[in-house]
């Protein structure tokens, strides 16, 4: 049985929680999903769902209170107005161990996508990677786009597929290292920053894993490069 679902911040408009991994976000034939429990936890008869997170993947989640605010949300998410960074943990070596990565989004076979080298669907993520023991490194990754299966598609590009992610031939591990860890934006003018460390899964917990992320507080802070977006209609 799942525990009660941990509330983050919360709003009148809307609510942002930390999401398990390994639970989706619509009832499923075996499982309840995130928006039925919420509901009934905070005792309200609907959510507006205004982003994605998938299955695997925990951490932060936005889920609007009313259809105003779910417009609203909606209209930030298009307009790139809502910066998100993700965590993910990878045992293999990337190409390269920090910068850009570019490139269309192509479905493949088995629910799978993979990047091409065209514009089509382009999704655009950046990313910094640490050391944090002998074979494993942390990713901290701010996608631009946001495109099903972004950070997992691209950290699998560059030769890093996440550590348990085994839909992109991540080495086995107890969940899949994906964590949305930190959310800013400003609604109605009021700025909204909330980081959110992981707390499942023995290697994010480890003590070596924890004191990176405690350097990595502030993520907004690192030099980032400037990159330009092509015009395109994205949602979130």
């Amino acid at each position: 049985m799942l525990d009660s679902i941990e509330v983050l911040f919360d709003h009148p408009d809307f609510v942002v929680i930390n999401k398990p991994n390994n639970i989706a976000v619509q009832n499923e034939s075996h499982q309840s999903g995130i928006l039925p429990i919420l509901c009934q936890q905070l005792q309200v008869e609907k959510l507006w769902l205004v982003h994605r997170l998938d299955k695997v993947t925990s951490g932060i989640l936005i889920l609007a209170k009313h259809s105003q605010a779910a417009a609203i949300f909606g209209q930030l998410f298009e307009e790139k107005q809502i910066e998100k960074y993700y965590l993910a943990i990878s045992s293999k070596k990337p190409k390269k161990k920090q910068g850009a990565i570019k490139g269309g989004m192509k479905k493949v076979r088995d629910s799978k996508w993979m990047l091409d080298s065209s514009d089509t669907a382009a999704a655009i993520s950046q990313f910094f990677s640490f050391s944090i023991s002998p074979g494993l490194r942390l990713f901290l990754v701010k996608p631009l786009t946001g495109k099903t299966h972004q950070v997992r598609v691209a950290l699998k590009s560059i030769g890093s597929p996440i550590l348990g992610d085994e839909l992109y031939k991540g080495a086995s591990s107890d969940r899949t290292y994906l964590h949305a860890y930190c959310i800013r934006f400003n609604y109605q003018q009021q700025p909204i920053c909330i980081i959110c460390p992981p707390d499942k899964g023995d290697e994010f917990v480890s003590d070596k894993t924890k004191q990176q992320i405690t350097d990595l507080a502030s993520p907004w802070t690192l030099k980032w490069p400037n990159i330009t977006l092509p015009p395109q209609k994205n949602a979130g």
